[in-house]
């Protein structure tokens, strides 16, 4: 085996022996508050989703080959500058994949894998999805392959953005105090991964918080509000395979049923609760829904 592939092993050994660390402690401050279940289903989609990696289905690939072919310049990582702009721009890409992943339906019938489980533990960071090589989602960076960086180079700073986010899973870690204004902490993710109305797409960073301040998208963690985990329809199901292909069923079914060739297009590219006849259940339809209760 290469060194990359023992590396990998190692990264991967180390990640499960802390999040099985993180259950432990959990279990022993509060018996039976730890979901066994769902840490199996996690390690379920990450099984499967290492499996289904050999499959030559992404398109991607091809695509980084052809724009790299084509590049406007060559930019080598010999520099603080190249690996500060390397850093930057796969912070900048990062965050509107993740918020187009919240916000456009194609995407989050993936993503809403990751936002299934009903607790935030370590565990939760290994539940991916099986279909994002299929969603074409690392074409978001391409740009960055344009201007000259090398796809593979791409590729391992992005697999570096996600282990950074293994930490941020877990809610024994508190705020971190003025880290707040600029990284994407445990805290940060926390509301990310809340349900709550007042939390929901929020917080999109990877390593950065601040496109999120930037764009308006951030929101605090407040000890009033407390989060809650999970999707908005709270999925209870321990079949990994409804787990992975619930929101590509629903989608289909929505787009099967509509009623003209725009409507059933816009259940793809509108936001996840849209729906043609006035009834949306989006973000902002359930805040305008929640301001006019209020009002009342």
């Amino acid at each position: 085996m290469t060194q990359i592939v023992w590396i990998q092993i190692i990264v991967t050994i180390a990640i499960l022996c802390i999040a099985l660390a993180e259950a432990l402690v959990l279990q022993y401050r509060k018996p039976g508050s730890f979901d066994w279940s769902e840490a199996w289903l996690s390690l379920a989609d990450m099984a499967g989703r290492r499996l289904l990696g050999v499959l030559p289905v992404g398109i991607a690939t091809p695509v980084f080959e052809w724009v790299w072919t084509h590049r406007l310049f060559t930019i080598q990582l010999n520099g603080f500058a190249a690996f500060l702009l390397l850093f930057l721009g796969l912070e900048f890409f990062y965050y509107w994949y993740h918020r187009a992943s919240h916000r456009v339906r194609f995407f989050w019938a993936t993503h809403a894998v990751h936002h299934s489980p009903n607790q935030l533990t370590l565990s939760t960071s290994f539940r991916l999805g099986w279909t994002n090589k299929l969603t074409g989602i690392t074409l978001f960076y391409t740009p960055l392959v344009y201007f000259g960086f090398e796809p593979k180079i791409v590729l391992t700073a992005l697999s570096l953005n996600l282990l950074y986010q293994f930490w941020l899973h877990t809610t024994l870690i508190p705020k971190l105090g003025w880290l707040e204004w600029v990284l994407n902490t445990p805290s940060a993710h926390r509301v990310h991964h809340a349900s709550n109305l007042d939390y929901l797409d929020a917080n999109y960073g990877g390593v950065l918080i601040i496109f999120d301040r930037l764009f308006g998208t951030y929101r605090p963690e407040r000890p009033e509000e407390p989060c809650v985990y999970g999707l908005v329809k709270p999925m209870r199901t321990r079949n990994v395979f409804t787990m992975e292909f619930s929101q590509w069923v629903a989608l289909y079914r929505d787009m099967r049923e509509a009623t003209s060739l725009g409507s059933a297009f816009a259940y793809l590219i509108k936001p996840p609760g849209w729906s043609p006849d006035g009834k949306s259940l989006t973000t902002e339809a359930l805040r305008a829904q929640q301001i006019r209760t209020t009002a009342t």
